[in-house]
């Protein structure tokens, strides 16, 4: 039923089949600014910003997420179940645990690992494990490769904690469970799409490093992403 609690849009039509969904709403801004024409803002409740626009002539959505699993696990349930959206691609920044990931590497999500118990409380999941599609998963290899930009394939880490007494956390999560950098929305974001039969990918960049110390500022994060969205908006405008 629509509007929903968390979005304002009246009319799903105004939404694309495919929404790219960064984490910070000035994100979702910058690239409907940048990348896209004709824009039309469809919702701004909480600041939670959503756009339409064109990009190549394709007809393709932006919208915020917010923080965490609780948060994006709102915004892209409402997205799929109730305004018909068939693929969300989240585009956000990760923390890295290999020491192969660099900052500003790009990074595909193969699969999210979580401590979470947000699919097993909403869906009665028990896996502590969550998939992208694969077919999302492909062609957003296949765009990058197009585009000739580098992506790097891992296991990320869904934290539901940012600030931890254990130091030596991520050490124990990278090597137990194979996770190669770690971002707070994907397991939940992969668990709805697979309940309500729906596709969702998860295209990272490393914004900070946990083993040489390396840290970007708020504005890169904001806006100096662009090899994610530039994969993520050649996927959509060739769908």
């Amino acid at each position: 039923m629509i509007p929903t609690p968390h979005n304002e849009c009246k009319d799903a039509s105004l939404i694309a089949k495919t929404v790219l969904m960064p984490g910070d709403p000035l994100r979702a801004e910058y690239i409907a600014n940048t990348y896209l024409t004709d824009v039309v803002k469809f919702t701004s409740v909480r600041n939670v910003y959503g756009f339409t626009g064109y990009y190549n002539k394709k007809r393709i959505s932006v919208m915020a997420s917010g923080m965490g699993q609780p948060s994006i696990g709102i915004y892209s349930y409402e997205l799929y179940n109730d305004y018909g959206v068939e693929n969300i691609i989240r585009i956000g920044s990760a923390g890295a645990y290999d020491p192969n990931l660099a900052v500003f590497d790009t990074v595909l999500a193969t699969k999210a690992y979580s401590e979470s118990n947000y699919a097993k409380v909403a869906f009665g999941m028990g896996s502590h494990y969550q998939s992208p599609s694969k077919k999302l998963n492909n062609k957003l290899t296949k765009a990058a490769n197009k585009l000739g930009i580098e992506l790097k394939n891992t296991v990320v880490h869904s934290s539901d904690v940012f600030y931890s007494t254990n130091p030596n956390r991520w050490q124990e999560v990278r090597d137990k469970f194979g996770c190669g950098c770690v971002e707070m929305e994907s397991f939940a974001l992969f668990a709805n799409a697979k309940v309500l039969g729906k596709n969702a990918a998860c295209l990272l960049t490393i914004s900070d490093s946990f083993i040489t110390h390396e840290v970007t500022t708020s504005y890169e994060r904001q806006t100096a992403f662009n090899n994610m969205i530039k994969i993520a908006l050649e996927l959509a405008s060739n769908k």
